[in-house]
């Protein structure tokens, strides 16, 4: 394994993600309804590689539809 963990290496695409998605002009709402549309299907098809992923999986699965997008976007500002 290199200098980076799993998570950080995770967390890496995932900003870049949202730098591109932002240059592409893309608002905050369309991204928040994209994150947690893709944190919907990770959740019910994959299976978390490290603890952080078995963390944010469990507070997934036990949120209400309000706090999966407040996750979205709390996942959005940590990779920003």
């Amino acid at each position: 394994m290199g200098v980076m963990s799993p998570f950080a290496q995770w967390t890496h695409f995932l900003g870049e993600q949202v730098h591109i998605a932002r240059a592409a002009g893309m608002n905050d709402a369309t991204m928040t309804q994209l994150a947690t549309a893709i944190g919907e299907f990770l959740a019910q098809r994959v299976d978390p590689q490290n603890k952080e992923q078995q963390l944010l999986k469990q507070l997934w699965d036990v949120a209400d539809a309000e706090e999966k997008k407040m996750l979205a976007r709390i996942m959005m500002k940590l990779v920003d």
